[in-house]
């Protein structure tokens, strides 16, 4: 077949499509034209831009069709092995269920079809799984990805994001709830089945499209969704071994979008027990305001076992905790929920950071025992986690802190000045047979303290001390007046790459000072006519607070905490007063023997003293210090009362 240019192409000419449509023709080549004779060939013809049929130009395309059936099967056979390998080697790599769906429109977008739809059911969006239903008007699908070739128009359809108008059961779309293709050569035959109102066709079939596949994403006996594909006028229609091919490849996508919506039900689920267990992040003691926030890696690292926690502490001291754990996972999480609970116990307690840490090593290396009896995998990420405990106190302004192996708290002053925390890092927890020195710092009112996981100041590309100097940098060119919780934002915003490699925990303390004129103290020698000058102190102390009506129980019990600590400690004996919303006494000598609360015989002529101040008090406890010991009490006071004592 020989044409030139500007001659009419007669062999053509009948085989012409009406204006402004494209076509696909097969036409034999008359014998004696040509060494071509005899060949089939598959006639693409596209109308050009002209009015005049006759006259129009026309962009022809011929391609040999196969000389045989068995080279059509050799063409089908080779584009089926193309698209399943490229399946094979691109879908199932993410685990996020939107990537994998992108993936797969991408894919067959413009190698398979001219356009490609993905719609998954709302379940699954969220990582549960869809229920099992037997009509196709109880499906609620949202369409998540969509690709298109400019050889077809999607103006009107759906847009990626939007859900889909419940379509009614019938027999078309029966064969998808049973997890089977349909395939529609003729979309004259859609456009008269489908049961939607004929206003909101354009929104469920394209313009310019000729035939359609679709294919359920069928995973372990349920329904994920619909892949849905088109091809316009310029490609032959949909066959059944092409919806054999578009089965096959949507399969192997279906599984993925399980694994994917497996894997986001498990992060979900770690990562509401992993905020479960971290406490209330904006909290207001007296001690200090604190704002925190959990960040979990990206990239399909998921949830860790970074924490922190803020304990209130006896005499209005604060305790603040940052924990690490090795991994990720629930495995982690319920490593951190051992860990926390094991500080938590322990500073009820009321034990020096060093001492607490020490315990805490002890009962780590105690776990061991139970990894090695197979009886928990939680056990394998608390050996060598790290962890800061910290503790504030408000009357003195002073911090005492001791690290297991964990990076130094940063120090915003209240002018603006940033500065790490020099103290030995000790080792990690779980190695055993180390101390954990213990660094103290007056910090001044005002300063915020910033206690983190290595998450935030290290990475594959930085080292610890530039992610310090980072850190510190960063808080110090924070905008004033920004509040706690923003300030955390910014943080994590500023430091933290786009998809983190590791979890992050960081955890923000502005500290207060308490008011010289909130506190007493007195000191006497052990001799037992003190204890008077002690009571009258407390009642005139009491007086000044405007408190006279807790003068008697105070007394009561400065009365019995004196008198024991001179009896039975030696002197000096400390007393002080704390106000602020309950009235704290301490009674302090340089003893370290422990008190115990023991119910006393009719025929005992003691030990009714510790009874009776468990009595009068809304709290007491003991505690050990480098000089001995002190004895607190706490005693509620009313509202109003004690607004008329901060007035004074």
């Amino acid at each position: 077949m020989s044409c030139s240019p500007g001659e009419v192409c007669a062999p053509l000419a009948h085989s012409l499509p009406a204006p402004g449509r494209g076509d696909r023709r097969r036409l034999l080549i008359p014998a004696g034209a040509g060494p071509e004779a005899g060949l089939t060939v598959e006639c693409v013809l596209a109308p050009m831009a002209s009015s005049d049929r006759a006259a129009g130009r026309w962009l022809v395309l011929l391609t040999p069709a196969g000389g045989t059936p068995r080279a059509a099967e050799r063409e089908g056979e080779r584009r089926r092995r193309e698209l399943s390998h490229a399946a094979m080697a691109t879908i199932g790599a993410s685990l996020d269920v939107t990537d994998t769906a992108q993936t797969l429109v991408n894919l067959l977008v413009p190698v398979f079809a001219d356009l490609a739809t993905v719609d998954l059911a709302e379940q699954v969006l969220v990582g549960d799984e869809p229920p099992e239903l037997a009509a196709s008007g109880d499906v609620r699908l949202r369409r998540i990805a969509a690709a298109q070739s400019p050889e077809i128009s999607a103006e009107n359809l759906l847009a990626v994001g939007e859900a889909l108008p419940p379509v009614v059961d019938n027999a078309l779309m029966r064969p998808l709830m049973e997890g089977r293709p349909v395939v529609v050569a003729d979309l004259r035959t859609l456009r008269t089945t489908l049961p939607v109102d004929p206003d909101a066709l354009d929104a469920f079939i394209p313009r310019g499209a000729s035939s359609s596949i679709a294919v359920p994403l069928y995973a372990r006996g349920l329904v994920l969704g619909c892949v849905t594909v088109w091809r316009s006028h310029l490609l032959a229609a949909f066959s059944d071994s092409d919806a054999a091919l578009l089965e096959d490849v949507v399969s192997r996508t279906a599984l993925g979008v399980d694994n994917a919506r497996r894997y986001t039900r498990e992060h979900r689920s770690a990562l509401a027990l992993q905020r479960s267990l971290l406490p209330h992040s904006a909290l207001n003691l007296t001690a200090a305001e604190t704002a925190g926030v959990y960040q979990p890696a990206g990239g399909g690292v998921g949830v860790g076992g970074d924490w922190y926690d803020v304990i209130p502490l006896p005499s209005l001291r604060v305790a603040f905790v940052a924990g690490d754990v090795v991994g990720h996972g629930l495995d982690a999480t319920a490593a951190m929920a051992r860990l926390r609970t094991a500080v938590q116990t322990l500073a009820d307690l009321d034990l020096d950071p060093g001492e607490l840490l020490t315990h805490l090593d002890d009962l780590v290396l105690g776990f061991s025992a139970e990894r090695a009896a197979g009886a928990s995998r939680s056990e394998i990420a608390v050996l060598g986690a790290t962890c800061l405990y910290a503790v504030y106190d408000p009357v003195t302004g002073r911090l005492t802190a001791a690290s297991a192996g964990h990076p130094p708290p940063v120090v915003l002053g209240a002018r603006g000045e940033s500065f790490s925390v020099e103290m030995p890092p000790g080792p990690p927890l779980g190695v055993g047979g180390m101390p954990f020195e213990v660094a103290e710092l007056d910090v001044p009112p005002g300063s915020t303290l910033a206690f983190f996981t290595d998450g935030l100041v290290e990475s594959r590309g930085r080292d610890i001390e530039e992610g310090m100097a980072a850190l510190r940098d960063c808080l110090a060119a924070v905008p004033p007046g920004l509040t706690l919780d923003e300030t955390c934002q910014n943080v994590i915003g500023t430091l933290m790459p786009e998809v983190p490699g590791d979890d992050v925990a960081l955890l923000l303390a502005r500290v207060h000072r308490l008011p010289p004129t909130r506190v007493a103290t007195w000191e006497f020698e052990a001799e037992l006519s003190q204890v008077a000058h002690a009571r009258e102190g407390v009642v005139s102390q009491l007086s000044a607070w405007q408190l006279d009506d807790l003068a008697f129980e105070a007394e009561l019990v400065v009365s019995e905490l004196v008198t024991n600590a001179i009896r039975y400690a030696g002197g000096p004996v400390g007393l002080r007063l704390i106000l602020d919303e309950v009235l704290v006494c301490e009674v302090s000598d340089p003893s370290s023997t422990q008190p115990r609360l023991r119910r006393a015989r009719e025929t005992d002529e003691g030990g009714r003293g510790l009874f009776l101040v468990a009595q009068l008090a809304e709290r007491w406890g003991c505690r050990f210090t480098g000089e001995g010991k002190t004895i607190w009490t706490e005693q509620a006071i009313d509202a109003s009362l004690r607004a008329d004592a901060a007035e004074r």
